[in-house]
């Protein structure tokens, strides 16, 4: 087996992933991979079951969530590898997370509904795998009712140059900062949620902090570092190589793990292959475990 590792991967226990748990320790078999970390939207109740179904494989799984933040009117996501998934401080971010999705997509319902658009709350929590629904997940359900489709406001997305890539087509047409379904973020504070995370065991990362919805500057970093954050996730299908050489710059100037995660979820991320992410090395485990909790 390989030393090679995926830090950023969702089952799914998130809204938006496809595969279970034990389908996501197959793949990693398959592809000889040496550890993978399931990392769902505000959950973990992949947890334990994909840690014994690793150990059973042969494939190390860190446990981990994705915890969407605010930080200066952004989001940033953090990722939390190595948490124990059963610490009463997660529990308490899982909790507020909960409340800040739910409302958030009351609001998100109101607007679509307000612009003449099919949806309801009953269809999204019925499609959603039991989690709150991300804006992306709710634009993929919004697109699969046959309703939407006979919309002429929305034909754009039904072309079949845009339906694989529709939902988030959709996400920054509707949902994005300015635009007519916009609402305002509600998510618990970035520094909160690194405040919290040495008492959860984990070694907090930044995912995919070149995002279009994140643009994380080096002062952004310099903060967060300063504050707990213990990685980068330098190498994902987000970034240019501009942008992977610029943060692989910024984790060794601020001595940060520099860590790979491709993001994978199934079919909403189509161009996002499982095992196609290259970069992983299992060095980038062993240094960010000798980071989790409290230490530097």
């Amino acid at each position: 087996m390989s030393g090679r590792v995926d830090f950023h991967v969702h089952s799914d226990k998130s809204s938006d992933g496809d595969f279970s748990p034990a389908q996501l320790v197959g793949f990693a078999g398959e592809h000889q991979m040496r550890a993978i970390s399931i990392a769902d939207h505000d959950t973990v109740a992949a947890y334990p079951e994909a840690v014994e179904l690793g150990r059973q494989a042969g494939v190390e799984v860190i446990p981990s969530i994705e915890v969407t933040t605010v930080y200066d009117g952004r989001e940033l996501h953090l990722l939390l590898p190595f948490v124990d998934w059963a610490s009463p401080a997660l529990a308490e971010i899982v909790r507020r997370q909960t409340e800040c999705r739910e409302t958030e997509i009351r609001e998100r319902v109101d607007r679509i509904r307000e612009l003449g658009f099919a949806l309801t709350m009953e269809e999204i929590a019925a499609k959603s795998n039991g989690a709150p629904a991300l804006g992306v997940k709710i634009a993929q359900i919004l697109l699969e009712n046959p309703e939407n489709e006979r919309n002429p406001a929305l034909e754009v997305f039904y072309r079949p140059e845009n339906r694989p890539h529709a939902p988030y087509i959709f996400y920054k047409e509707y949902f994005a900062e300015g635009r007519p379904a916009h609402v305002p973020k509600r998510f618990v504070g970035s520094l909160e949620v690194l405040a919290a995370s040495p008492a959860t065991g984990a070694a907090p990362v930044l995912a995919h902090p070149g995002a279009y919805f994140q643009r994380t500057t080096a002062a952004d970093a310099r903060v967060l570092k300063e504050n707990g954050l213990r990685g980068l996730e330098v190498y994902t299908f987000y970034h240019t190589a501009e942008q992977t050489a610029f943060y692989r710059g910024l984790a060794g100037e601020l001595d940060l793990v520099a860590t790979a995660g491709s993001d994978f979820h199934g079919r909403i991320k189509p161009h996002v292959a499982f095992g196609a992410l290259p970069e992983g090395d299992y060095g980038m485990v062993e240094r960010l475990r000798e980071r989790r909790g409290g230490a530097a």
